[in-house]
């Protein structure tokens, strides 16, 4: 365990001494698991300029109890940024299905508003990972919830830019 906490500081270090990124007209493709539902998900991400970005989401699962999908879209405006790293918030908005306890499949939704960072290392600046914070309203199982909001960067999203 000590060993990875030295090579975590190491590489943390060591990126934060380059320049920043530039992901201007670049596509992120990736991966995210942001549902309520826990339903992984493809992720695009496209940073139209310096400040803002637009991001989708996409997920399917056919199975015999039925086929099970989400489909979502995000908003992101950077408020901060660093080498190798960039603070921004986002608001997004997804429907998706799932199966009810009867296992019949229901329809849910959600809408959130986070504040979030994408982050780099350096030597692989084109592999972005995030980490977002915030609230939620979300519709499922028959309730609305508001919830807060913590994803880590395994469940927020990481991206491969083109």
């Amino acid at each position: 365990m000590r060993n990875l906490s030295i090579i975590t500081i190491t590489l943390l270090f060591i990126s934060f001494n380059s320049n920043a990124t530039s992901l201007v007209g670049r596509l992120g493709i990736g991966t995210a698991n942001t549902l309520p539902n826990n339903m992984p998900t493809l992720s695009l991400k496209l940073q139209r300029n310096a400040s803002t970005a637009l991001g989708g989401v996409f997920g399917l699962d056919s199975s015999p109890d039925g086929s099970l999908y989400a489909l979502g879209i995000k908003a992101y405006r950077l408020i901060y940024d660093e080498p190798q790293l960039n603070f921004y918030s986002a608001f997004g908005a997804t429907v998706f299905t799932y199966n009810d306890d009867a296992n019949d499949v229901k329809q849910g939704n959600q809408i959130i508003g986070t504040f979030g960072s994408e982050f780099m290392f350096q030597g692989i600046e084109s592999l972005g990972f995030s980490f977002e914070f915030g609230m939620g309203v979300q519709n499922y199982e028959g309730q609305t919830h508001i919830k807060t909001l913590g994803y880590n960067m395994i469940q927020s999203a990481i991206h491969f830019y083109l």
